[in-house]
């Protein structure tokens, strides 16, 4: 449920851009992020570092969109989004604070160099997610760029997890074999 509403932003500005275009989209999308902050404040929940700093983005590259009449703007926001979040992912560890390590550390124990690796992964994916949405945004055309945005970045991200899930695995402890039928417990 949390990543449907994570993504309510996004698949409203698909929604609206499917059916109005690129400014009307913007307008949506610019309206559900705000109403998406509203409403965890008002069921007084935290807002995520993450929601803020997409409100703030959407608010000015989808204002800039709108006001200049320019859709360059928009296309920009995702990368900026990406390029935030891998810089804060990276420049955490130049802190000794490793970001992944406290958000997943509570239920699996792993050596220090892989919590390292792992937060590099973390922040050289978005970077290369930002660089990713320019090159889609700046050699297709506006439609092609919407529905990577939706279906490739969802994709991409789904794609990560599930490799890093794998990478993860190999430091999980193995489970103890069960006895055969008959055979003495220990």
């Amino acid at each position: 449920m949390k990543l449907l509403f994570d993504l309510f932003p996004v698949i409203l500005f698909f929604v609206a851009f499917k059916l109005q275009g690129i400014y009307f989209a913007t307008g949506v999308a610019i309206a559900a992020t705000i109403f998406q902050v509203g409403w965890v404040l008002a069921r007084r929940r935290k807002v995520s570092n993450m929601q803020w700093m997409s409100l703030v983005i959407i608010v000015l590259f989808g204002g800039a969109t709108l006001l200049l009449r320019d859709e360059t703007f928009i296309k920009w926001k995702p990368s900026v989004l990406y390029w935030l979040a891998g810089a804060v992912f990276l420049g955490g560890l130049a802190f000794r604070t490793n970001l992944v390590k406290a958000v997943m550390s509570e239920g699996i124990t792993m050596p220090e160099h892989a919590w390292t690796k792992l937060c590099v992964a973390w922040g050289a994916f978005f970077l290369f997610k930002g660089t990713l949405n320019l090159w889609v945004a700046y050699t297709f055309d506006t439609d092609t760029w919407v529905n990577f945005k939706l279906f490739g970045g969802m994709g991409l991200m789904l794609l990560f997890v599930i490799a890093q899930a794998f990478w993860i695995s190999k430091y999980l402890p193995d489970e103890d074999p069960k006895p055969a039928a008959g055979s003495p417990k220990p």
